[in-house]
C-alpha cells in the first residue's frame, strides 16, 4: 500500500459520494466486486489504468481528477516537457507519465508507459476499458495481449484496438519496454 494508492482511493470514495453513486453500482459497471471496491477505496489494492478509466468516466470526472486530485486548468495548449508528465507509478511492472494531465476537456489521453521485465512473458491478467487505443512502440520490445491474440512489437511498430476488449503488455527481453499509448472516449 503506498500513499498515491490511499489518496486515490480517497479521491474515489468522495466522488462517488459526491456523484451519488452507490458502491454496488459502481463496482458492477466497472466489473470488479463491491468487495475489491472496497479495497481500492481504503487503498489496500493495486488498481488498473482501466479500472481507474472507468471509474473516472461513470463518475463524470477527469482520470486525472482520481489521480492527482488536481482537475486540468488549460484549454487552449498544455506543453509537457521530455521525461516530464504527471507520473503515475502505483505498480511494479508498469509505470505511466501522463502527457496533457493539465489539460481541460481532453478527447484523448495520451501516456508514456513503461513496462518493467517480469521474467516470465505468460499472458497477464488483462484489462478492458471504454474506447478506442493506439499504442506507439518507442524503444524496447512488449508482447501485446488481447484475449487469446498476441503480437510482438519492435519500436516504431504500433497497435490500433478496441479498448473495450481485454488487453496487456508484457516486456520482451529482460528489458524495459516504452510506448507512447492514446486512450480515445468514445462520444456520449
Amino acid at each position: 500500500m503506498t500513499e498515491q494508492l490511499i489518496d486515490i482511493g480517497r479521491r474515489l470514495a468522495t466522488l462517488r459520494e459526491i456523484q451519488g453513486v452507490g458502491a454496488d453500482e459502481l463496482a458492477s459497471k466497472c466489473d470488479i466486486t463491491a468487495q475489491q471496491l472496497e479495497e481500492y477505496e481504503r487503498g489496500e489494492r493495486d488498481f488498473s489504468f482501466s479500472f481507474l478509466y472507468n471509474a473516472s468516466h461513470i463518475l463524470g470526472v477527469d482520470v486525472v481528477d482520481l489521480m492527482s486530485g488536481d482537475s486540468p486548468k488549460l484549454s487552449g495548449c498544455c506543453l509537457t516537457r521530455a521525461g516530464r508528465g504527471y507520473a503515475i507509478d502505483r505498480r511494479a511492472a508498469y509505470s505511466y507519465k501522463h502527457l496533457a494531465f493539465t489539460f481541460r476537456n481532453k478527447l484523448a489521453e495520451p501516456f508514456m508507459v513503461t513496462v518493467e521485465p517480469k521474467g516470465d512473458i505468460e499472458a497477464p491478467e488483462q484489462h478492458a476499458h471504454p474506447g478506442q487505443e493506439f499504442n506507439l512502440m518507442v524503444e524496447g520490445r512488449m508482447r501485446f495481449f488481447m484475449g487469446n491474440l498476441t503480437y510482438d512489437l519492435n519500436p516504431g511498430d504500433s497497435v490500433y484496438f478496441d479498448a473495450s476488449k481485454a488487453h496487456a503488455m508484457r516486456a520482451l527481453d529482460e528489458k524495459p519496454a516504452q510506448f507512447l499509448a492514446i486512450v480515445m472516449q468514445k462520444g456520449d
